[in-house]
């Protein structure tokens, strides 16, 4: 039997056509991966209702017989259309269900939670990375897990460990993953606007003990995570960096906040379990954080400017300006960016930041008057973009202050994605400071 009669059993249990839903990177990951497994390219087709696709409308699908859609994160299983092709005989998979019928002896830990989920899985990423020089690691901290099948397939060697971020969408759909062990990181309201409710929510990420084998990892410091801990149905470890067997380490580490000793506690704590070596867990040790998660940009003029861009619950707010104000000198200010785009969040739970007489906020974009008004009109000025809200922060700001932004909004009103926000946060701050400095 050769290598494509081989590829092409393992998808033999999926019926054609294969309809990729949803264009983003995890669709056309699968769409790869299917055309490299062997599937003729008629039985793929591919269908995004905001982008140029093969099918136009929903209706197109009436003309095939039912066969095998692969859902994309984005797009919500509960959409009345998807749920009529089930209905009528469609099955149902994803990209990275698909992904994982081309695994053999890869072992896999999942990391998921509300916030911090990226951190950690770049922690453990980066230990695994250092025993095992195939590692991947990826999922949707933003190389699809597709792509990791389809270059095995093509030849590159498997990697021994598999470390992927799985948000609450993927683990609605992943029938075929099954890891090692597991991470939830943090609970806190988010996705609300996909959501019937917080407990709906909670109980998708507490789904992956279902799919976890030996030990989930949870942080000790969620209370809403220990109040639904008897919802993973796996064993579980609590731990945070209060209870951290090793505080000589702890201290050592380069990332920023309280918040960051926890989540370094949970990638420890998962590589002891995975029995990586003490070297690769130092290697943890001296990271120094993501891209646009609490990033130190700029200190100029004694002015500490830090973009926290991926910031986009309430909670991921909440730490940065606890981190920040674990920085910040008696009688400097904290100068705040909140805005954006809103998601249905509880901008309420930010009332607290009134009480604080160092924290000065700026509000912008779409949902910056609606989030100063769910604050109880929160002391603050607002300006309709990021950049006017960034000149008055920067024209405020004096010696021992730090600029945060830590929008609390998505970047979609004004931005691609959170990553070109933070980057026009970087070159303003980097044009402002040549200039002033």
């Amino acid at each position: 039997m050769t290598n494509t009669e081989l590829d092409l059993k393992v998808l033999s249990g999926l019926k054609k056509p294969f309809v990729v839903i949803g264009l983003g990177k995890s669709g056309l990951a699968a769409a790869e991966l299917l055309k490299t497994a062997g599937i003729n390219p008629n039985d793929i087709k591919l269908f995004d209702e905001k982008k140029s696709s093969d099918l136009k409308s929903w209706d197109d699908f009436n003309q095939f017989t039912p066969g095998t859609l692969v859902v994309s994160p984005g797009v919500p299983l509960k959409n009345p259309h998807l749920v009529n092709l089930v209905q009528a005989g469609w099955q149902l998979t994803s990209e990275v269900s698909l992904a994982c019928l081309f695994l053999q002896n890869e072992k896999i830990v999942g990391v998921t939670g509300s916030v911090a989920k990226s951190t950690v899985t770049t922690l453990i990423g980066l230990a695994a990375k250092h025993d095992d020089t195939h590692a991947f690691v990826g999922g949707n901290i933003g190389i699809p897990f597709a792509e990791y099948a389809t270059a095995i397939l093509k030849g590159q060697p498997r990697a021994k460990w598999v470390i992927l971020e799985l948000s609450s969408y993927q683990l609605e759909n992943c029938q075929n993953l099954k890891l090692e062990h597991s991470v939830i990181t943090f609970l806190t309201s988010n996705h609300l606007e996909r959501y019937d409710s917080v407990k709906s929510y909670y109980l998708t990420k507490c789904a992956i003990g279902d799919m976890t084998k030996e030990v989930c990892v949870i942080n000790k410091s969620s209370a809403d995570l220990s109040t639904y801990q008897k919802h993973i149905s796996c064993k579980t470890i609590s731990i945070n960096s209060q209870n951290f067997e090793n505080q000589q380490l702890l201290s050592s580490i380069n990332l920023l906040g309280e918040h960051n000793r926890d989540n370094f506690t949970l990638a420890y704590t998962i590589c002891k379990l995975c029995s990586f070596s003490d070297s690769a867990i130092l290697k943890m040790a001296k990271y120094t954080g993501l891209n646009h998660r609490l990033e130190i940009v700029s200190q100029q003029n004694d002015i500490l400017y830090i973009n926290d861009s991926k910031a986009t619950a309430m909670d991921s707010v909440q730490v940065a300006v606890k981190a920040s104000l674990e920085k910040l000198k008696y009688n400097a200010h904290l100068h705040l960016l909140l805005g954006g785009k809103d998601k249905n969040l509880p901008w309420q739970d930010l009332q607290n930041l009134n009480s604080n007489q160092q924290i000065k906020i700026y509000f912008f974009g779409e949902c910056g008057e609606l989030a100063k008004s769910k604050m109880a009109n929160l002391t603050g000025l607002y300006k309709k973009s990021l950049g006017e809200s960034l000149d008055l922060a920067f024209k405020s700001a004096r010696q021992h202050d730090i600029v945060l932004m830590s929008p609390g909004g998505t970047s979609l009103d004004e931005f691609k994605n959170f990553e070109e926000r933070g980057d026009f946060f970087k070159n303003k701050v980097f044009n402002f400071t040549q200039k002033n400095g």
